[in-house]
C-alpha cells in the first residue's frame, strides 16, 4: 500500500498547527492544514482543505498526555484522508540546545535529549513532548521527525552566542541560541529562489508574531538574532517583554518579593504590547483603537524593532534588504510603515502603494535598502525536513 502522506505538527503554548502533504517525486506539497485551538473550552479543530473550511468542537478534554485529543483529531482526519498512507510525523522543537544542529528522527533518545532541554523552553516544550507521546502511544510503528528552531542559528559567531558572564556558565550552556529558525530557513531559501542578488547580501529578516524576534543573514547564513537564551529576548511581542535589564528582576524577586513563578508569568504573560497598553496583545485592536496607551504599545514595539535592525546591521556590517513576516509582517503596513520611517536616516524608502498592498517589494525604486513583504511557511521546512530525514534511513 502507497505511503505518500506526511503530516507536521507545529506546537505552539495553547495552539498546534497541523499540516498534510503528499509526497510527489522527493517533493512535500501541502494538501491541508489544521488548528487545535486549546484556548477554547472543549478545544476545536479547525481545518482547510483548498476552499473546504470546517470547524469542529472535540469531545476530548486538553489532558496533561493529549491522548484524548490526538486519538479524536486522528479519528477526525481518517474520515477525510486515509491514514493508512502516512508515513511519517515531522514536529517543529524550538529548542535544540547545542545538542542537535539539523533534523533527527525521534527514538528513546532523543526524546530523552529534548526532554532534558525542557527548563530551556518551558512554555513550548513541554507541549510538543506530549503531542511526539502521544503519538507514539496511538501509533507506535509511525515513524516521527524533529525539526529545531534553534538549529539555524547554529552558524552565529562565537562573540554573538556570548553573554558577559562568568566562562564556566557559558560551558554550562548559558548562551544566546536564537529561535524561529525554522522560518527564517523558508524566507532566506524563498529569497535564494525568487530574489537571488538580494538573498546574497546581508538581509535581515523580521519574524513579527505574537512572538517575534529578527534574524541577520549573510548570503543565507544566520550570523545574528535578536532572541538569547530564551524566547523573551529581544523585541516587545504579544505578552512577552523583549530585553530587560537585569537589574528589574532581582529589584522583583528582592525588594518586591516576587516568586519565580509569579515572575515567569508577568514575563511571558502580562508584559509586551498587553501590558504597556493595557488593552489588548492583538496589534489589530490596538491599532484600531484612539486611546494613547494603545498607541504607546505600537510606538515601543516600532522603535525597539528599528533599533535591534541597526544592531543587527552592525553585526552583519552592513544592510541591503529588509524582510517582513509572519502575522503582523505580512499584514500590517501601518507597523512595517512606521518601522522603516525610523530606518529613513539608513536610505530606507518605502513605497506607500505597495506596502498598503502587501506587495512582495515594498521599498521605492530610490531606496538605498531593498524591503520585501514574504509570507512564512514553517510547515513546509518541517515537512521538507521530515522527508529528508526519511530519505537518508531508506
Amino acid at each position: 500500500m502507497s505511503t505518500d502522506l506526511l503530516f507536521t505538527f507545529n506546537a505552539g503554548s495553547s495552539t498546534v498547527k497541523i499540516g498534510l502533504f503528499s509526497l510527489e517525486e522527493a517533493h512535500a506539497r501541502q494538501m491541508a492544514s489544521a488548528v487545535i485551538d486549546f484556548r477554547k473550552d472543549p478545544p476545536t479543530l479547525h481545518v482547510v482543505k483548498g476552499t473546504e473550511i470546517s470547524e469542529t468542537v472535540l469531545k476530548a478534554t486538553a489532558s496533561d498526555d493529549l491522548r484524548e485529543v490526538i486519538a479524536e483529531t486522528f479519528g477526525w482526519l481518517a474520515q477525510h484522508f486515509d491514514m493508512s498512507r502516512v508515513s511519517a510525523v515531522g514536529h517543529r522543537v524550538v529548542h535544540g540546545g547545542d545538542l542537535f544542529a539539523g533534523p533527527v528522527r525521534i527514538d528513546d533518545a532523543s526524546i530523552e535529549e529534548i526532554d532534558g532541554l525542557t527548563s530551556l523552553a518551558p512554555l513550548h516544550q513541554p507541549q510538543c513532548l506530549r503531542l511526539i507521546r502521544a503519538i507514539r502511544h496511538l501509533k507506535p510503528d509511525l515513524p516521527q521527525t524533529a525539526s529545531f528552531d534553534t538549529a539555524f542559528h547554529r552558524t552565529n559567531p562565537d562573540i554573538v552566542r556570548r553573554f558577559a558572564i562568568p566562562r564556566a556558565l557559558h560551558d554550562e550552556g548559558i548562551r544566546r541560541y536564537g529561535f524561529h529558525g525554522l522560518s527564517y530557513k523558508f524566507i532566506a531559501g524563498k529569497m535564494k529562489r525568487r530574489m537571488p542578488d538580494a538573498a546574497r547580501g546581508k538581509v535581515i529578516a523580521a519574524h513579527l508574531g505574537s512572538g517575534a524576534s529578527l534574524c541577520g543573514l549573510d548570503n543565507g547564513v544566520s550570523l545574528d538574532s535578536s532572541m538569547g537564551f530564551s524566547t523573551l529576548d529581544g523585541i516587545p511581542m504579544a505578552t512577552r517583554c523583549g530585553a530587560l535589564d537585569p537589574g528589574v528582576l532581582l529589584h522583583l524577586l528582592g525588594p518586591l518579593g516576587r516568586s519565580a513563578s509569579e515572575l515567569s508569568d508577568i514575563l511571558y504573560h502580562q508584559s509586551g504590547l498587553l501590558g504597556v497598553s493595557g488593552i489588548s496583545a492583538d496589534s489589530r485592536e490596538l491599532l484600531a483603537s484612539e486611546r494613547p496607551e494603545a498607541r504607546e504599545a505600537i510606538d515601543l514595539f516600532t522603535f525597539r524593532t528599528a533599533g535591534e535592525i541597526t544592531r543587527i546591521a552592525a553585526t552583519l556590517g552592513g544592510l541591503d534588504a529588509l524582510v517582513f513576516t509572519a502575522g503582523i509582517g505580512e499584514n500590517q503596513p501601518r507597523i512595517r510603515a512606521d518601522i522603516c520611517a525610523r530606518l529613513a536616516w539608513l536610505g530606507l524608502d518605502i513605497d506607500e502603494t505597495a506596502n498598503a498592498a502587501n506587495s512582495e517589494r515594498i521599498s521605492s525604486s530610490s531606496s538605498r535598502i531593498a524591503a520585501f513583504v514574504i509570507p512564512t511557511d514553517e510547515e513546509q521546512i518541517i515537512a521538507d525536513e521530515a522527508l529528508s530525514v526519511l530519505t537518508e534511513r531508506v
